[in-house]
């Protein structure tokens, strides 16, 4: 009997690193994967096996599921956990950094899943975890390029469920809340204009994992109409790192190793009561949100 195999992305540290010790403990064949394989050599001495994986790098990511295919003969689990939040409101994003935010959170999942659904299809079975976020359900004010990508990471998993439901695949999303993580710190120097440069384990977003793509980015084209916004990211932590109702990197994990463990996994958990609340309140009216959301920017 071959152990079960995952491919998890994105385990510099945070969500990633706690998922692929977790499934370590569980006796998995864990392959761990980061763009910079120094960050994660401590889980190649704990037992994983590492590999160099830029998910938006189609070869690279071809490269990683030939080996795991060659190497174990089975690929029973992918955890796309690889991420990162471009905040900021619209109109001071730039549009090259909306498409970066698509090439890591939407396209690489994508190659991933594309390059691993052959082998799944032939072992007759096999689980793709797509970590998404509660802001892929609700939207918030100076979130909407990562909340588009949430979005869109979410139609892209309810369709792919039913697309391959025929041949014993399955297809979970987890949707965290805010998680603790480095986030706050590199979104706010992204916010107030900084360079961007940093590492890969600097780059997490508050309700997914470790970035694994080009840290040298520019910050915002502030037009100086949204100040507002600015002076209210800069004062509160209501974004991740800590933030109110955060939970550790380890029980998103749990999560995702019950996900991909259960023979009928459900296909969305909510881990956190933040997450649960944010998916209930996107039930409610719009113009109730919109009165939220006007009543903060007041206070």
């Amino acid at each position: 009997m071959h152990p079960k195999t995952v491919l998890i992305t994105g385990c510099s540290s945070g969500i990633g690193r706690a998922a692929a010790l977790a499934f370590l403990e569980e006796d998995w064949c864990v392959y761990a994967t980061a763009r910079n394989p120094a960050d994660i050599e401590t889980l190649g001495e704990k037992g994983c096996r590492i590999a160099t994986l830029d998910v938006t790098d189609g070869d690279d990511v071809d490269r990683v599921v030939d080996r795991i295919v060659d190497e174990e003969g089975h690929l029973t689990c992918l955890v796309n956990n690889a991420g990162f939040g471009q905040m900021g409101p619209l109109e001071d994003v730039p549009t090259e950094q909306v498409h970066r935010q698509f090439d890591v959170n939407v396209y690489g999942p994508h190659r991933l899943i594309r390059a691993a659904l052959p082998q799944m299809r032939a072992q007759e079975g096999g689980t793709i975890v797509n970590v998404s976020s509660a802001a892929g359900r609700i939207s918030f004010p100076g979130g909407s390029v990562y909340a588009g990508s949430k979005f869109a990471l979410e139609a892209m998993s309810d369709a792919l469920r039913n697309e391959v439901d025929e041949y014993g695949i399955d297809v979970v999303l987890i949707e965290p809340g805010p998680v603790e993580t480095n986030f706050s710190d590199r979104a706010e120097r992204e916010v107030n204009g900084g360079d961007g440069s940093g590492t890969d384990a600097d780059i997490e977003a508050d309700t997914d994992a470790d970035a694994d793509a080009d840290t040298d980015i520019p910050g915002l084209d502030r037009s100086g109409a949204y100040e507002s916004f600015y002076e209210l990211f800069s004062e509160t932590q209501l974004i991740g790192g800590g933030g109110l109702g955060a939970i550790s990197p380890e029980r998103v994990a749990e999560d995702i190793v019950d996900a991909a463990s259960s023979t009928k996994p459900h296909a969305r958990y909510q881990p956190g009561t933040a997450a649960r609340i944010a998916v209930l309140a996107r039930h409610l009216p719009s113009r109730w949100l919109d009165t939220a959301y006007r009543y903060l920017r007041k206070l």
